[in-house]
């Protein structure tokens, strides 16, 4: 589970929540993923819990019916106060705020992929985007959408990552999925696993891994990250028996960013890092591709695990689930990771607020002082 940092150490849950700011909640926008899956059940499943309210207020774009099927689904839903307001500005405190993305109940088909749901799904994802942008919401926590259906509709990006990416006009973000202490983001992302070795260049690397590190400073609050970089070929290629990749691309990457006077360290063959727990000696580890970094941290994490986009000028999270076609509409979806999402958008906010203000007015180093340390060294 994540768990957000309070004092030195790392709770869980019941005490964050004993603990929770006197300050106003983070208001959180939610897109609703797909309407044919477990994305609105979770949210259900989180906030049944009424002490959530303490941290959030949540605003669902979505519509009317969906809550009310998700509710039913939902044993311990019976309390939870709900209501459609006119806009994100007219959310409440202590309940589910809901702005309807249009007039019509959305007809569910659980389980069922197709070009509407795509749709339905992109109209709220678009909304709440823009209403981010408008600061009507102060963080973006996305519900996992199904991308073949959304490949059916209108939509244009390989997922939430990209488009993300796209709105905010940044070259370059980072997937970067978080569980507690572990932090593994991919330096290829949504591409065919053919494409990832012609894809990978030194330049790559180490823009990925400076948006790792700049985004555990900021967003995580981490003075001096450690970070590891993963080889690409299987044990790091043996020194080039199955592969050159590391002595020609990531070696050289890692050179350049230790130039920079960063902690970067590798390349470390993939198959046992993790096993060894020498991922316990990093704050971040850069994988080369999706799967080599997405199955050992979701064996890892154990349902917990958040997706994080590092390099937006906003904060947006998603639980590292998909859209659980399987079990949808059946009253057995798990909120454990979107719970975990949104105390780390919520996180995330608070550090970056105070990363601005730590940084804003940085004392001037005096030259004459500079040269005369120089001097004595």
């Amino acid at each position: 589970m994540y768990t957000c940092k309070l004092g030195h150490g790392v709770h869980p849950l019941p005490l964050q929540l004993q603990m929770a700011s006197k300050k106003n909640p983070t208001r959180i926008g939610f897109s609703c993923g797909d309407p044919n899956g477990i994305g609105i059940e979770t949210l259900i499943q989180v906030f049944a819990d009424s002490r959530m309210f303490r941290e959030a207020t949540p605003v669902l774009y979505a519509t009317q019916n969906l809550v009310e099927s998700a509710v039913e689904l939902v044993p311990d839903a019976n309390q939870l106060k709900w209501e459609v307001v006119d806009g994100a500005e007219k959310a409440r405190n202590n309940q589910l705020n809901i702005v309807s993305i249009q007039d019509d109940p959305w007809e569910i088909q659980w389980g069922q992929v197709s070009a509407a749901a795509g749709d339905f799904a992109m109209t709220s994802l678009e909304t709440v985007v823009n209403d981010l942008a408008a600061t009507k919401v102060d963080v973006l926590v996305t519900l996992p959408i199904n991308k073949e259906a959304m490949r059916m509709g209108q939509f244009k990006h390989p997922g939430h990552t990209e488009y993300l990416a796209d709105f905010a006009n940044v070259d370059e973000v980072l997937m970067l999925l978080v569980a507690g202490d572990l932090r593994v983001g991919m330096c290829t992302g949504h591409i065919a696993l053919k494409d990832v070795s012609a894809t990978l260049n030194a330049k790559l690397i180490v823009e990925k891994a400076r948006l790792m590190h700049d985004s555990l400073v900021r967003d995580f609050g981490l003075a001096q990250p450690r970070i590891a970089i993963l080889g690409l070929n299987p044990h790091a290629s043996d020194n080039g028996l199955m592969g050159d990749e590391e002595k020609q691309i990531i070696a050289p990457a890692v050179r350049d960013l230790a130039s920079e006077d960063k902690i970067v360290m590798g390349p470390y063959a993939a198959d046992g890092f993790f096993g060894s727990g020498a991922h316990k000696r990093f704050d971040g580890v850069l994988a080369m591709y999706h799967d080599q970094g997405l199955a050992p941290f979701k064996a890892l994490s154990f349902g917990n695990g958040v997706n994080f986009t590092a390099g937006l000028p906003v904060v947006r999270t998603s639980p590292d689930h998909g859209t659980g076609f399987d079990i949808a509409g059946q009253g057995l979806a798990n909120g454990n990771s979107l719970r975990s999402a949104i105390f780390l958008a919520r996180d995330i906010r608070s550090n970056r607020q105070e990363h601005r203000a730590l940084t804003a007015n940085p004392l001037k180093i005096n030259e004459n002082y500079r040269r005369e340390d120089s001097r004595r060294d």
